[in-house]
C-alpha cells in the first residue's frame, strides 16, 4: 500500500465495499439452498429472492448516487454500511421467508448505492487522475476476494444447515458496522474528504462556465446522432443478453449443482475451485484487453461461450462432473467475451461527458431485466428442465455475440468515433442541442 502513501486508508475503506457488494451476491447464492431447507422456501420463493436481490442492486446503483448528489456524497459513503449491516441483521434472524427477502432487499440498496458512490469519493478525493485510476482499479481486486471470502465462508459451514447461511452473513453485518465505524471516525479519511472540499471550491472559482453535454442531447440531437445510436443499440444488446447468462450463474451455480444432486459441500467447493479458475483466467486476461487482438479473442470468446452452453444441454444433466467442464469453459468465454471489453467499448464510443451516463443506463436496464430472469430461473435449472433451459442460452448468446461482431464493424468503419465527436464541439455546432445534464 505504499504506493497509495496516506490514500491507503481511503482506498481500502472504499474497497471494502466493493468485497461486501460482490459478498452478498456471491453469498447468498452460495446458502440459498440452506436457506430454502431450513425455513422451507419453495423454488418460487428462492428465485423471488435472487431476483429482488438483483432490483434492489440496480435500484440503489441508479438512484443512490441520485440521492448521494442532493444530501451529500460523502455523508452516504460514511453511513451506507450501516443499512447494509442492519439488513444482514434482519437475514441473521430471519424465521421464514418474508424476513429473508426483506433482508436481502435493504443489503441490494445498500450494495448497489456504496459501489457508484465509493469511487466518486475516491475520484473526488485523490490528487490527481493517475492516483484516482490506480485507487480505483484497486477496488476490483476487493471485487475479487468478495467472491473468495463468501464461497470459502459458504464451504466452511455448508455442514451446518441453515445455521452455516446465518453465520455467512453474520459475518457480512460485522464487516460492515466496522466499516461504518471506519470510514465516520477515521481522522485521515476526513482530512482527504477536507483537502478535496477545498480543491473544487478553489476549481470551480476559477473556472468558466462550461457547456455540459447530456446523454439525451449526444444519441438524439448531435450531428452524429446515428452513428452514436447505432454504437449505443450494438453495446445494450450485447451487454444485457451476456449479464443474462453471466447473472445465472453467477447466482445459481450453487442451486444448480444441489438439484443435480451434489452436496452442499461439494457445491460450495466446487464454487469455490471454479473463482480460483476465474481468477486465473482474469489474470490472463488483463494481458489482453489492450492487445490490437482483442476482437480476435473476442471471437474466440463467444466459441468457447456457445461450446459450454450447448454442451450443458446435451449433458449437462446427467454428471455433475460434465457441468463441472462445461461450467470452466463458459468461465474462460466469458472473460474473453464479458464485462471487460464492454467497458472499453463504452469508454471509447461516447463523449467523455456523457460516458458515466450512457454505462449506468446499460447497467440499470440489464440488473433490472436479469431481476426478471432471476424470479424463474430456479424452475430453469432443475434436472427436469435444465437442458431446454441451456438451448434457450444458446440462443442468447448468439444474440450477444452477434451484437459484438455488429459493435466491432462499427468500430472498424467509424474509427471509434473522431477527437472532435469525443468533446462538446458537437452541442455547439448544433442549435438545438440544450446545455443541460441528464443522468
Amino acid at each position: 500500500m505504499k504506493k497509495y502513501g496516506r490514500y491507503w486508508n481511503l482506498t481500502i475503506a472504499a474497497g471494502l465495499g466493493s468485497m461486501l457488494g460482490s459478498g452478498i451476491i456471491v453469498g447468498l447464492a452460495s446458502t440459498i439452498t440452506v436457506w430454502q431447507l431450513g425455513l422451507h422456501l419453495t423454488n418460487g420463493q428462492v428465485g423471488v429472492i435472487s431476483g429482488a436481490l438483483t432490483f434492489a442492486i440496480a435500484f440503489g446503483s441508479i438512484f443512490g448516487s441520485r440521492f448521494a448528489d442532493k444530501v451529500g456524497i460523502v455523508g452516504i459513503f460514511d453511513w451506507v454500511n450501516f443499512l447494509y449491516a442492519l439488513g444482514a441483521g434482519v437475514c441473521v434472524f430471519a424465521n421464514g421467508y418474508w424476513m429473508l427477502l426483506i433482508g436481502t432487499v435493504i443489503c441490494g440498496i445498500a450494495s448497489g448505492t456504496d459501489l457508484p458512490v465509493s469511487l466518486t469519493v475516491i475520484s473526488r478525493d485523490a490528487p490527481n487522475q493517475e492516483m484516482a485510476s490506480q485507487m480505483v482499479a484497486s477496488t476490483q481486486i476487493f471485487w475479487q476476494a468478495g467472491q473468495f471470502v463468501s464461497t470459502g465462508a459458504a464451504f466452511v459451514v455448508s455442514t451446518m444447515s441453515v445455521t452455516g447461511g446465518r453465520i455467512v452473513f453474520g459475518f457480512f453485518a460485522i464487516v460492515a458496522l466496522i466499516l461504518w465505524v471506519w470510514r465516520t471516525l477515521s481522522k485521515g479519511i476526513k482530512v482527504l474528504h477536507k483537502e478535496a472540499a477545498e480543491r473544487l471550491a478553489q476549481r470551480e472559482s476559477k473556472q468558466e462556465e462550461k457547456v455540459k453535454v447530456s446523454m439525451t442531447q449526444v444519441l438524439f440531437k448531435s450531428p452524429r446522432r446515428k452513428v452514436y445510436m447505432k454504437l449505443f443499440a450494438a453495446i445494450s444488446i450485447y451487454y444485457i443478453f451476456w449479464n443474462f447468462v453471466a447473472n445465472t450463474f453467477g447466482q445459481f451455480t450453487t442451486f444448480m449443482f444441489v438439484k443435480a444432486g451434489a452436496s452442499q459441500t461439494l457445491s460450495t467447493g466446487i464454487g469455490l475451485g471454479l473463482h480460483i479458475a476465474a481468477l486465473f483466467i482474469l489474470g490472463l486476461y488483463v494481458t489482453i484487453a489492450g492487445s490490437a487482438k482483442r476482437n480476435t479473442w473476442f471471437a474466440i470468446g463467444v466459441v468457447f461461450a456457445l461450446v459450454a452452453m450447448a454442451g450443458l444441454a446435451v449433458f449437462g444433466s446427467e454428471s455433475i462432473a460434465l457441468i463441472v467442464a462445461f461450467m470452466l469453459i463458459w468461465g474462460v468465454g466469458s472473460m474473453l467475451s464479458g464485462e471487460a471489453i464492454y467497458k472499453v467499448w463504452t469508454q471509447e464510443s461516447f463523449p467523455e461527458e456523457i460516458r458515466a451516463s450512457i454505462q449506468g443506463f446499460i447497467n440499470g436496464v440489464s440488473r433490472f431485466l436479469c431481476g426478471l430472469l432471476a424470479m424463474v430461473t430456479p424452475l430453469l435449472v432443475l434436472p427436469t428442465t435444465i437442458k431446454m433451459t441451456m438451448w434457450g442460452f444458446v440462443g442468447i448468446v448468439l444474440v450477444f455475440g452477434i451484437a459484438g461482431f455488429c459493435m466491432i464493424h462499427f468500430e472498424k468503419k467509424y474509427h471509434m468515433l473522431k477527437d472532435d465527436d469525443k468533446t462538446g464541439e458537437t452541442t455547439k455546432k448544433d442549435s438545438n442541442v440544450t446545455a443541460t445534464p441528464n443522468n
